[in-house]
């Protein structure tokens, strides 16, 4: 792994990176991205001065995802100028506020999303983009809440409007956002939910979090193991973050006024939509891309993100923890994703 401590050397960053005020000479650790499609680097930063409205955030632990992969690939949506530190979600305490922050002080435990500066031991945000931990949730569970629990909440309650007693398939059902979905879908909804994943192994993990059904779709088709447990009825709802063949599957497994979302593509392949099929049963098809929530309707993506925390709190969801790296693991956390060996949440532990 690339460690390259007191980096800072001979480097030129922008000015706000300068040190000023109390926290001169107190530095921190943080992974960089310093090269497209190369490893990352841990290197000691100087603190840059908070701004009236943001807050400094001494990080405890930060979710890994795989937009945080793509973007050290340069194949995300958003292209970071170099380097950068990936981490678009985190959770700590308040170390220091800024003049006109309100809704945080000092000592506050509060989980976070940004853009790409989270996985470092000090994080600084906008106070908008905090919020403050509840009793009784701990900040290693919190880390789990704003990217996997932000999105299920999302996609099923906002988008596809889930009901009691629907019948629910998610796919790629082991992984962070597709364990979210079963727990969200099952103990806050009363949905019924049927499994999708790619082994025994992780259907029988997402059968223990939740899910009435599951189907190895590595064994065959999705589309005929949904019927031989529904019959020709179908499901009411899908959430998909595969993509590809197993999206179209999917979508030929929904019933009459059935709604599909699509969440991601984690399979590579991005599949075009047969409209046939949405006129033939009056089929929605929709997506979700949460982040995007923050800048164009942020009542909602705030929403999803108390309800996360709130349901958290009252013990009706229990988040999946699949592993844990340090800091200076972050490429062996990024490898774990990257081979499919990752169920649940994979967070990186600053402490």
């Amino acid at each position: 792994m690339a460690t390259a401590l007191g980096g800072l050397r001979g480097r030129c960053f922008p000015r706000a990176w300068l040190c000023r005020g109390a926290w001169c000479g107190r530095h921190y650790r943080a992974a960089l991205c310093t090269e497209l499609k190369q490893p990352l680097a841990i290197e000691e930063l100087a603190p840059r001065p908070v701004r009236p409205h943001q807050v400094r955030i001494d990080v405890h632990f930060c979710g890994v995802n795989f937009a945080d992969i793509l973007v050290c690939r340069g194949q995300y949506q958003e292209r970071p100028h170099l380097p950068f530190t990936p981490g678009m979600e985190f959770s700590g305490t308040v170390l220091e506020t800024g003049k006109d922050v309100s809704t945080v002080k000092e000592g506050d435990g509060v989980i976070g999303v940004s853009d790409f500066n989270s996985m470092a031991e000090e994080s600084i945000a906008d106070q908008k983009t905090l919020w403050k931990i509840p009793e009784r949730v701990t900040l290693r569970e919190a880390a789990c809440l704003p990217v996997s629990y932000g999105t299920a909440i999302m996609a099923l309650e906002h988008r596809a409007c889930t009901q009691p007693g629907e019948t629910v398939l998610v796919t790629a059902a082991a992984g962070a956002t597709g364990l979210a979905v079963i727990d969200v879908a099952t103990n806050v909804l009363q949905a019924k939910v049927i499994a999708a994943a790619g082994s025994e192994e992780k259907c029988k993990l997402a059968m223990q979090r939740g899910a009435q059904s599951s189907v190895n779709y590595s064994q065959g088709s999705l589309k005929e193991a949904v019927r031989k447990l529904l019959g020709s009825g179908g499901v009411d709802v899908v959430i998909d973050t595969v993509g590809g063949h197993v999206f179209l599957e999917a979508l030929r497994s929904l019933a009459w006024e059935g709604r599909i979302v699509v969440v991601g593509f984690s399979g590579g392949t991005i599949a075009s939509v047969p409209a046939n099929l949405l006129l033939l049963k009056n089929i929605s098809a929709m997506g979700v891309y949460w982040g995007r929530y923050r800048d164009q309707n942020f009542p909602v993506f705030s929403r999803s993100l108390s309800s996360a925390l709130q349901y958290c709190q009252q013990g009706r969801i229990q988040p999946h923890i699949g592993a844990v790296f340090k800091l200076e693991e972050v490429n062996d956390a990024f490898l774990h994703v990257i081979e499919r060996k990752s169920t649940g949440k994979v967070l990186i532990s600053l402490k």
